[in-house]
């Protein structure tokens, strides 16, 4: 069983979903560029989940 992390189901994660120009939501996609936690809960995905949220959130490889 895989286990879930909390950014799987983040709720600053959800500000951005619903309005990414709001201050949370600008704040999250900032803070995703650096945090280890994001960075090992994106590369634990399957490539095709990976894409999906590149394009999603404007991630460069």
């Amino acid at each position: 069983m895989e286990k879930q992390t909390a950014c799987e189901n983040c709720a600053i994660r959800n500000k951005y979903d619903n309005n990414p120009k709001s201050l949370l939501g600008r704040f999250w996609r900032w803070h995703i560029n650096f945090c280890p936690g994001w960075k090992k809960y994106f590369n634990s995905l399957e490539e095709s989940k990976k894409q999906e949220l590149s394009v999603k959130y404007h991630l460069v490889k």
